[in-house]
């Protein structure tokens, strides 16, 4: 899917990610977390960086949601009453909040792991096609937490919305047939990737 990825993204710039369905995105997200080992070579980072938060969060099925949380906070070494109540509030799961995780639809899970991203400082977060789940009070709530936390860190972000890589990227990088082009430009990238889709 990936081969021979060879980048670096500088400090403080927010990236958008683009490519066709199945190019390798939420892949390349999975690697650069440390979730997923690469074949070969290495990932060199500096600061923390988020899980991919999206449509897959990775909570135990059989906790709780707000045990999850608890749990998170403490990997992290974050207070864990804060962060419980962040979620809570920010998720607008209500009661479900005290369910087992496995009960959840996945909009329910992107909605917590979300939240539980957006209550941690991150130096970079890794963001998968979140701000697509929900209404459009939920979207626009996320959207606005996002744009807070892009003040004081950066992103790299998945999105099939250009407007909203526009407004949250600095560059962007195109993946096509396992290979990836940086762009220094988010408009020069998005430019090529709608090039890339008009050929197909």
């Amino acid at each position: 899917m990936l081969d021979g990825l060879d980048f670096e993204v500088p400090a403080g710039v927010s990236l958008g990610l683009l490519g066709r369905n199945g190019a390798g995105k939420s892949t390349l997200l999975s690697i650069l977390s440390g979730a997923v080992k690469p074949d070969a070579g290495e990932v060199r980072t500096e600061g923390t960086i988020s899980w991919p938060v999206g449509l897959r969060a990775a909570f135990h099925k059989d906790m709780t949601g707000v045990q999850n949380v608890r749990f998170v906070a403490r990997v992290y070494g974050v207070d864990s009453d804060e962060l419980v109540e962040f979620v809570h509030d920010f998720s607008e799961l209500g009661d479900h909040f005290y369910m087992p995780f496995k009960t959840y639809s996945s909009g329910m899970r992107s909605r917590i792991s979300f939240g539980t991203a957006m209550g941690i400082h991150f130096d970079t977060y890794l963001v998968d096609e979140v701000t697509a789940v929900g209404d459009a009070s939920f979207k626009r709530k996320s959207r606005a937490v996002l744009r807070d936390r892009l003040a004081r860190s950066s992103a790299i972000m998945v999105s099939h919305n250009m407007d909203e890589l526009r407004a949250s990227c600095d560059a962007g990088m195109v993946l096509a047939g396992g290979r990836a082009r940086y762009f220094d430009d988010i408009d020069d990238a998005i430019e090529q990737h709608e090039w890339d889709m008009a050929r197909s």
